[in-house]
């Protein structure tokens, strides 16, 4: 089943790039559409967009992006 996730980036010097899905209430942030996907990226994490103090060294966060994931059930 391909669904939609939310997928954190990361990259500045100390940790090098890193990337994970989002987190909602200590599960995995699943959609079924893309645009829902996007909605809560931009609700949660939007203010990234507009503060370039945070895309610069040390942070080095970048927007999260919305990602095609397959899921399938355990022992498959």
């Amino acid at each position: 089943m391909a669904i939609w996730a939310a997928q954190w980036h990361s990259k500045n010097q100390v940790d090098g790039e890193r990337t994970y899905i989002l987190c909602d209430n200590c599960l995995p942030a699943l959609f079924r559409t893309r645009q829902a996907a996007r909605e809560f990226i931009k609700l949660r994490y939007g203010y990234i967009a507009r503060s370039s103090d945070l895309r610069i060294e040390p942070y080095g966060w970048r927007v999260p992006r919305a990602v095609k994931v397959n899921v399938a059930p355990l022992g498959e």
